[in-house]
């Protein structure tokens, strides 16, 4: 399974922790809290409603296997799961994704967790300038704000390594 992956037309497979027949979950080059990842369906499609239901299904099951995962190894006990369907709710790549971030109590946003949801959207809104940011750059620029420091290529390299241990065989890039 090591076939080049596409979030829209960024190449992000260095990027990705797990695969499953019909999509795949990835790091996030600025996360809103630790373990914040993306979950996308192979084919490039920009909203739900074009997802044939096989598709679906396998976003829903990769989504509530990567989520398990990474609540566990982020010690977390709980999920935030959003999904910008569209232009007019913020979606600025046209590639149906979801975001999963682990959420616990001592997090950035604890007490006050309708706060995540600006968050995101300054992270989707910037997604697509960040993205064609990528050529000739050594840092990858893959849903990204100005608050947060991006990290290196090989930061989330290091980081799919240690979540691919985490799934089986069938399951990792």
């Amino acid at each position: 399974m090591s076939s080049k992956l596409l979030f829209s037309t960024f190449e992000v497979t260095t990027q990705a922790f797990y695969r499953a027949s019909l999509s795949y979950a990835i790091v996030n080059l600025k996360p809103i809290v630790p373990g914040h990842v993306l979950v996308i369906p192979n084919r490039n499609v920009p909203r739900i409603t074009d997802l044939n239901d096989d598709e679906l299904a396998c976003m829903m099951r990769s989504i509530k296997r990567v989520g398990s995962v990474i609540q566990k190894v982020y010690g977390a006990n709980a999920l935030t799961i959003a999904c910008q369907d569209g232009v007019g709710a913020g979606q600025s790549v046209p590639h149906v994704h979801f975001h999963l971030l682990p959420r616990k109590s001592t997090d950035p946003f604890a007490g006050r967790n309708d706060d995540i949801y600006p968050e995101l959207e300054k992270t989707e809104g910037n997604l697509a300038s960040d993205m064609n940011d990528v050529s000739g750059s050594s840092r990858l620029k893959v849903d990204a704000d100005e608050d947060r420091a991006p990290r290196s290529l090989r930061d989330m390299e290091e980081e799919a390594a240690h979540l691919r241990r985490f799934f089986t065989e069938a399951e990792s890039p």
